[in-house]
């Protein structure tokens, strides 16, 4: 039995892991779900939150992701993120001041169209996520 797993990260921007952990953690549409290595194949849609990265029993990284896609398969885990920061580079003030303006642009929308409405409650939603996570750091 392998005793770790293959994990990469991809946001539009840049890979942001390509490690062997022990185990990680992710935010889950439904709920978070722990992935070890020789883990059962799945595809899981993914929530605005935190990845936690284990080496050993600890976390060893932590990566803010706005959403995405993860697949286990055989070879280890794959996550395509919608956009992500590492935990340690996230500012509290910054997380704050953006959901206070997410929510400013929400509320000032003249009967936005469900589209646009849908878009700018998203927005809020990440900007909640956010400010969830660095204060809980």
């Amino acid at each position: 039995m392998a005793d770790k797993l293959t994990f990469e990260l991809v946001a539009p921007e840049r890979l942001l892991a390509s490690v062997e952990a022990d185990m990680v953690v992710l935010p889950g549409e439904d709920g978070d779900f722990g992935v070890l290595a020789e883990h059962a194949p799945v595809v899981s849609l993914l929530r605005p939150g935190v990845i936690s990265i284990y080496e050993g029993d600890r976390v060893d990284r932590r990566v803010f992701v706005a959403g995405g896609f993860a697949e286990v398969n055989p070879k280890g885990l794959i996550v395509l993120a919608e956009a992500a920061q590492p935990l340690d580079e996230m500012s509290a003030e910054k997380a704050r001041q953006d959901l206070k303006d997410a929510e400013e642009d929400l509320a000032d929308a003249k009967s936005p169209g469900d589209l646009e409405r849908e878009r700018l409650e998203r927005l809020v939603a990440v900007a909640r996520a956010k400010v969830e996570a660095v204060e809980a750091a």
